[in-house]
C-alpha cells in the first residue's frame, strides 16, 4: 500500500507516517509534488541490494560496534639506526 502525505501532515504525525511505512512507501509532497519517500530500513536494504556504507551503518541509532584494535608493545615509532 502506498501512502501520500503533505509535508505538513508528515510534520504533524511523524509516528503515523512511520506506521504507514511498515505497510509500504510513504510519499511526502512539497507544494503538491513528491519530494521525499519514507521507507523501512528493510525495504531500503532490499532496494539497494543489502549494501550499506560504513557511514550509513554507524549513523543508525542502534549501532553498537566493538572496536578494540591491538596495541603495539613498544609503541608506534622505532628509533632510526644511522650506523
Amino acid at each position: 500500500m502506498v501512502t501520500t502525505l503533505t509535508s505538513r501532515e508528515f510534520n504533524q504525525d511523524t509516528g503515523g507516517a512511520k506506521k504507514a511505512a511498515a505497510q509500504g512507501p510513504v510519499f511526502i509532497t512539497d507544494r503538491g509534488r513528491p519530494a521525499h519517500v519514507l521507507l523501512t530500513i528493510e525495504d531500503y536494504l532490499r532496494l539497494t541490494g543489502g549494501h550499506m556504507s560504513l557511514a550509513e551503518a554507524l549513523a543508525q541509532a542502534d549501532a553498537d560496534f566493538d572496536f578494540d584494535p591491538p596495541r603495539m608493545a613498544d609503541g608506534i615509532f622505532k628509533a632510526t639506526d644511522l650506523d
